[in-house]
Formats: structure tokens, C-alpha cells, sequence
């Protein structure tokens, strides 16, 4: 499955990534606001457990963010279950030289479409930091809608944290 988008193509995960993935994915201020499964330091090794894992999807639900073929980003719908099935959580991460250019804007607009026309989803939500206000600005740019705060909600580095719940329905695009 491959999705183009107007600044990227997201595209399935290959073993043949893992240089770029783990170039990209090496950044302490990337792991920093990423769930505690995005190792810090990111190798080789992680890198090739992660397609491994994506590869198991079917549907497919994770993607990287490419640019003339080079993984610099990942993107996907974390799909929920039982009465939570229509919706899915969006996860996604940039390599850091590629920040500021509308490039996670880009693939965030692509994987809704495919999560809504492909996957029959009725609802996509991400669940950023609070103080991440790069992460929270692209939601918004993407047309998701700030749902509430999640007071003291999760725990990274030892320091807790509020989340800032986003989302975004079928019935508004």
C-alpha cells in the first residue's frame, strides 16, 4: 500500500530502511515526546523489530514518511477494538532535519483519508504532550479539534505529564 501525499509518499516499512530509520529515528528530542516503546538510543536492532512488527499488519496501519524513497518518518492508526473499532489513535514521528516543512502535515492529511475511506474508520485521535505545541499545531492545521486536557495522565522521564486529547470524525471532513 502506498499513499502520495503532496510533500511525501507513505509507503510500507522494508529491512532495506533501516539505515535512513534509524538516522532519522536516533534523537533524544524525538524520543522525548514518544511513547517509552521508541528507544532512545534507536539501533539497528530496533529498527529491524519494528518492520518486523509493522509487517504483520492487515490491514496495513503503519507506514513510513518517505522522500525520494528514504524512510525519515513513521506514521500510523493504532486501530481500536470491540465497541472502540471505528476509531484509532494516530502515532507519528519526523526525523529532525526535516521539521518545518509541512511534511508531517502532508502525511498526517494522507493517513486520514486512507483511515477513513480505507479502514472504514468514524473517528482518528493522538493523545500529544500538552507542552508539545509542534505536535498539537499540526493536529490543528489537519483540522483535528481539541478534544479536553488529560490532567496528570502519563508518566515519561520519571516526571508526569498532561495530554492534550485531538480528534477529528468522518462526519467533519
Amino acid at each position: 500500500m502506498r499513499i502520495k501525499c503532496d510533500k511525501c509518499l507513505l509507503r510500507e516499512w522494508n529491512l532495506s530502511d533501516v539505515p535512513s530509520l534509524v538516522a532519522n529515528a536516533n534523537n533524544s528530542s524525538i524520543a522525548a515526546n514518544m511513547r517509552d516503546g521508541f528507544p532512545y538510543p534507536y539501533t539497528a536492532e530496533h529498527g529491524e523489530a519494528w518492520i518486523n512488527v509493522s509487517d504483520s499488519d492487515d490491514p496495513q496501519h503503519n507506514f513510513a514518511i518517505t522522500i525520494n524513497n528514504q524512510a525519515v518518518g513513521g506514521i500510523g492508526l493504532a486501530p481500536g477494538n470491540d465497541i472502540e473499532r471505528i476509531s484509532a489513535e494516530l502515532g507519528y514521528w519526523l526525523g529532525e532535519k526535516f521539521w518545518g516543512k509541512g511534511i508531517t502535515s502532508s502525511a498526517i492529511k494522507g493517513i486520514i483519508e486512507y483511515g477513513f475511506s480505507q479502514l472504514g474508520l468514524e473517528r482518528i485521535f493522538a493523545k500529544p504532550f500538552e507542552h508539545n505545541t509542534a505536535s498539537r499545531r499540526v493536529l490543528e492545521t489537519n483540522n483535528f479539534i481539541q478534544e479536553g486536557i488529560l490532567k496528570r495522565s502519563v508518566i515519561k522521564h520519571n516526571k508526569i505529564h498532561n495530554q492534550a486529547l485531538y480528534a477529528i470524525t468522518k462526519i467533519s471532513e
